[in-house]
């Protein structure tokens, strides 16, 4: 009895091991390939503002995370840098910064959805036509399927 409960239990451990891993992992092995840094810096230069993300924000940790320069223009915004895998990864703006999932579900309805992001190194979203970035002065990335906070970044 005792080594079936052993066996259950540690092939149960294993199978959610598993199932986390497979979690994580399968949005990297999906992705598409990444913006070059000469296309990210040619985006770049016809920005009308930049912003940073960074590692320490409130809601952000181990697996939740970005770092480097997000570059917003009437026809793009990217990201010379990385964020943490992960999958459904959204872009949004924000009239207000926000560094937490409290504050972006209190902002949510004030907020327009950019589009998708695919890549985890460097990426690159179209802006609609029917965005204006300048009423806006927040990126933010946001995991839909989790409501997970990744990263955010004041551009304006």
């Amino acid at each position: 009895m005792r080594k079936s409960l052993l066996l259950l239990t540690s092939h149960g451990l294993c199978a959610a091991a598993g199932f986390a891993l497979g979690i994580y992992l399968l949005p990297i092995l999906t992705a598409p390939a990444a913006p070059s840094a000469a296309d990210v810096a040619a985006l770049a230069g016809q920005a009308s503002y930049t912003g940073q993300f960074r590692r320490e924000l409130r809601d952000s940790d181990l697996l939740h995370w970005g770092e480097g320069q997000v570059s917003v223009g009437r026809n793009s915004i990217a990201l010379r840098g990385r964020i943490a895998p992960g999958p459904d990864y959204k872009l949004y703006l924000s009239p207000e910064f926000v560094e937490t999932e409290a504050d972006f579900a209190r902002l949510k309805s004030r907020m327009v959805r950019v589009g998708e992001v695919k890549t985890f190194e460097n990426f690159v979203v179209p802006v609609p036509e029917a965005i204006d970035v300048s009423r806006y002065n927040t990126v933010i990335v946001w995991c839909e399927a989790f409501s997970q906070f990744i990263t955010a970044a004041r551009y304006r």
